[in-house]
């Protein structure tokens, strides 16, 4: 594909890795950023594969459910201790550890249904094409860590 767009939005996130040998088992904090790589063959009618607006609408209230909440196993024996005491600031991730693999992946995973919910209802602004496609899903844990994914 000949054209890609990315978005790179930024989000203060915490997770515990409950399978982890070391620190990480301990709650801690990241700033994130995700980029949001999306391709198409050809350019719209805009000139554009489509605007940057839409990724803000197709994906940003799922990512706000992240700004400041803290990611878990939900085998982690400590996992409803904190969903009583946090509530929906506790995202659980069914039995598996939310490495920034696992997040890439669920992130990806959101975007290209969300994607596809906006090509079969378009928005009335910022229509998108059948032929984007979502490229990959890059999530920086620190300035010179990141984990991505991609079908």
């Amino acid at each position: 594909m000949p054209y890609r767009i990315c978005k790179m939005i930024e989000v203060e996130n915490g997770h515990l890795l409950s399978k982890h040998p070391d620190k990480c088992r301990f709650p801690h904090g990241h700033t994130r950023k995700v980029e949001l790589v999306f391709e198409a063959d050809s350019l719209d009618d805009r000139e554009m594969i489509f605007d940057f607006k839409l990724i803000g609408r197709m994906i940003g209230d799922f990512l706000e459910t992240y700004d400041h909440a803290l990611c878990m196993n939900t085998a982690d024996p400590k996992f409803d201790f904190f969903k009583e005491a946090y509530g929906d600031r506790i995202i659980g991730f069914e039995n598996e550890d939310p490495t920034t693999e696992v997040m890439a992946r669920t992130i990806y995973n959101h975007t290209k249904a969300s994607l596809s919910k906006f090509v079969t209802t378009p928005d009335a602004e910022y229509p998108v094409r059948e032929c984007v496609k979502i490229h990959k899903i890059r999530v920086w844990e620190t300035t010179s860590s990141w984990a991505e994914y991609s079908e």
